[in-house]
């Protein structure tokens, strides 16, 4: 996929520094600037050095085993210049739930990550990735394997016995990527086997919606170009993805936490998806229009 281009994310030199179209365009596709190859550097040091540390923590602390995950996310947005503007009220720490999100890019994993220690739901190809899929066992996330009839009850078991333990696990709603504007149809599936997994009907589950929208590059707002660049859908490669956000100097991120919502006892998980699903909307709606949802 030909990521769409726009100026404010290229970057435009003074008029008397402009090189000719197509020296400047053999510039951006050949290599990174040097700040960026610098951020990369940190983040690749840091990244070992951190997963040295969370491979010793999980054999003499597995208790602790979620402090790494959360400085890793922390130092990931730092280096590619993800700036996160938080709104509503996350779950308290070492409150179990469900966070039912949109998804938009692999960003959102560092995005929502970085504010506190949790655990995702993740297609069962990403355990086979190079380095990312090492990566994500690090922070036990939980798989699924679509092609398999019955494995949505078998993670929904581990999901359900997570939650009831005081852990927060993030499920991405939609079941894929979306292209940073519109919100997919919510899957209710996951959702109610979570629930039943927990062995107790009479229970709630509470379900925090979350939003995440992108929504602006180095302090100006974006419009629909600016997401759909910073969007990883369809076919697009992780690595010249990588490198647009990394020439985008500053990504501006939205997170808005909605109401909880407790599903179980008078609230089926139809109707808990269909609140989750509706409180996501609107809170992109606001984000994007910059007008309150009405």
């Amino acid at each position: 996929m030909t990521l769409p281009r726009n100026r404010a994310i290229d970057g435009i030199p003074e008029a008397s520094e402009t090189p000719r179209p197509d020296v400047r365009t053999r510039q951006r596709m050949n290599g990174l600037r040097v700040g960026a190859v610098l951020r990369l550097a940190m983040l690749i040091g840091g990244t070992l050095g951190l997963v040295l540390l969370q491979l010793v923590v999980m054999r003499l602390a597995p208790k602790r085993g979620g402090a790494m995950p959360l400085r890793f996310h922390r130092l990931t947005c730092w280096c590619l210049g993800v700036r996160r503007r938080v709104r509503g009220e996350p779950p308290p720490d070492g409150t179990g739930g469900l966070i039912v999100a949109n998804h938009v890019s692999w960003l959102d994993i560092g995005v929502i990550g970085a504010e506190r220690y949790l655990a995702f739901v993740a297609k069962s190809e990403v355990a086979r990735w190079p380095v990312v899929g090492f990566l994500a066992n690090l922070q036990r996330t939980l798989y699924i394997d679509r092609q398999r009839r019955g494995a949505t009850a078998g993670v929904a078991a581990t999901m359900g016995a997570r939650i009831a333990a005081g852990e927060a696990v993030v499920l991405f709603a939609e079941g894929t990527t979306g292209d940073g504007t519109h919100i997919l149809p919510f899957r209710s599936s996951l959702l109610g086997a979570a629930h039943q997994a927990m062995g107790d009907a009479e229970a709630d589950v509470t379900v925090y919606p979350l939003t995440i929208t992108y929504t602006g590059l180095q302090g100006l707002p974006g419009g629909r170009i600016e997401r759909a660049g910073l969007a990883w859908y369809g076919d697009t490669e992780l690595w010249p993805h990588l490198k647009h956000v990394l020439a985008c100097g500053a990504v501006d991120v939205e997170l808005v936490w909605g109401e909880p919502i407790a599903m179980g006892r008078t609230m089926s998980r139809k109707e808990a998806t269909r609140r989750a699903e509706g409180a996501v909307r609107a809170a992109r709606r606001e984000a994007v229009t910059g007008r309150p949802a009405g």
